[in-house]
């Protein structure tokens, strides 16, 4: 018998040790950059607007259901909050399958904001891995640059694409990674 040790290893460690490691080996930093960030935040976009999408299904459902009659008041959420955590979620599946057509309507927004979550992410982060190569630096010039345009391709990706709405889009790209970026070393 041996008697090696376990090593342990904390949550923390863990999430650290993320940015050590690459999901995907494509050959290339620039690639595996890309394909990650869209990846991770796709998921994340994918579970945004799936659990957006049920909440909203399940309070436009529970005014119609005959045993939510108790959602007079203006909280129709309020109806749903069971005596524990169980019936709370029957509750929210009765109402959900109460609205058939929004089935469709949940897969739809899902896919189509996890998409645009993940083009966001591999946009932003390829470009500022770009910047940092060509200019020789990551300050919050290249985070401003690749926010706006990471905000403007969101925006084109949008139902409602317009010039303002880019503009607006980019705009707010720029400034939330500029301030991520300038942020980071206070925080």
């Amino acid at each position: 018998m041996s008697s090696g040790k376990m090593e342990t290893r904390s949550v923390l460690d863990e999430i650290r040790g993320l940015n050590d490691r690459w999901l995907f080996d494509l050959g290339h930093p620039f690639l595996n950059r890309i394909a990650e960030s869209f990846v991770k935040a796709a998921g994340i976009g994918a579970m945004q607007a799936f659990t957006r999408e049920a909440y909203t299904a399940g309070v436009e459902g529970a005014g119609s259901h005959p045993g939510f009659s108790d959602i007079a008041d203006k909280n129709r959420i309020s109806g749903l909050k069971g005596e524990n955590c169980k019936k709370s979620l029957e509750a929210m599946v009765i109402a959900i399958k109460l609205n058939h057509s929004t089935d469709r309507s949940i897969v739809k927004t899902t896919g189509r904001e996890s998409l645009q979550w993940g083009m966001a992410a591999g946009v932003y982060s390829g470009l500022t891995y770009g910047f940092r190569e060509a200019r020789g630096t990551h300050d919050w010039k290249n985070s401003a640059v690749a926010g706006a345009i990471a905000g403007a391709a969101v925006a084109l990706t949008s139902d409602q694409a317009s010039r303002e709405r880019i503009v607006q889009c980019a705009i707010t790209g720029a400034a939330l990674s500029t301030a991520a970026k300038l942020l980071a070393g206070v925080l």
